[in-house]
């Protein structure tokens, strides 16, 4: 026990030996005597304001789309099935979007339009009235010198089947997003 005295003696006497503190006394005197800040003051904070959620007559986003617009659309639009077996036609493997009316023929005048429907890859078909073109079963209805008319069937999410229109102009190119 009195080694471990003495040798605590021995710590506390080489902490308090004579050590030079005149750096620590200039860089305190330094601090002091330069002029002091001003703190900013805090940012005024605005008020919250509630915002009360009314879109009690709207479909509640934890619903499924395809059950509220069955209620929502009318039962003229369902169409039945379209027909699976039914031969494709060329036009048939490119979204409409790929597809634009580049121009008509007709043979006189009591005939009936054909259109120029281009493709992205460049190659010009030759379609009529009644023709099919597009992914979703598009039925071309009325071809005229500036509009070619169709009519799509698309799935209406819950089984069944509906007829959404689509018109195609002679202005309208294919990957333009007007």
């Amino acid at each position: 026990m009195k080694i471990l005295v003495f040798i605590s003696f021995i710590f506390l006497t080489a902490c308090f030996g004579g050590s030079d503190t005149s750096d620590l006394e200039v860089f305190v005197a330094d601090t002091t005597a330069k002029p002091k800040g001003r703190i900013k003051p805090l940012p005024e904070f605005q008020p919250y304001s509630s915002f009360v959620y009314g879109a009690s007559g709207l479909r509640s986003p934890f619903e499924s789309p395809a059950a509220y617009s069955e209620m929502a659309t009318n039962v003229a639009s369902m169409v039945s099935a379209p027909d699976a077996a039914r031969r494709k036609d060329v036009l048939e493997r490119y979204p409409l979007g790929e597809l634009s009316l580049v121009g008509t023929l007709s043979k006189g005048e009591n005939t009936y339009l054909s259109a120029l429907v281009k493709t992205v890859s460049g190659s010009v078909h030759v379609v009529k009235a009644g023709q099919y073109m597009g992914k979703n079963n598009g039925r071309i209805l009325n071809i005229s010198e500036s509009q070619l008319d169709l009519i799509e069937v698309v799935p209406n999410g819950s089984g069944g089947w509906i007829s959404r229109p689509h018109s195609m102009g002679l202005n309208e190119s294919a990957g333009e997003g007007k």
